[in-house]
């Protein structure tokens, strides 16, 4: 188990959102640390860090649509998309 300090987390894993159909009754883990290699879904990468703050979002939907699930992982109203990653790209395009 690493023990890596939270610096830099969450990370971010794209300034997009992932536009996905879900499906009625199915549970859906979203990934709050931006360490899934199956983003925005939780992978469990979380756990392979000691004292890792950061857990799956479980959240399930009662009629298949499209949703837009959170990748920059600053989102207010998580695993939802709130537009953040605009906010989070404008930033580091200032950064450099």
């Amino acid at each position: 188990m690493e023990t890596t300090p939270n610096e830099g987390l969450p990370r971010i894993a794209k300034c997009e959102p992932a536009g996905i159909m879900v499906e009625p009754g199915k549970v859906y883990s979203w990934c709050s640390c931006g360490l899934s290699e199956k983003e925005p879904f939780c992978d469990s990468a979380h756990k392979k860090i000691e004292g890792m703050p950061f857990r799956s979002v479980k959240v399930t939907f009662d009629k298949a649509e499209e949703v837009w699930f959170c990748q920059c992982k600053q989102t207010k109203t998580p695993p939802f998309c709130d537009g953040s990653h605009k906010k989070v790209q404008s930033e580091l395009n200032q950064a450099g």
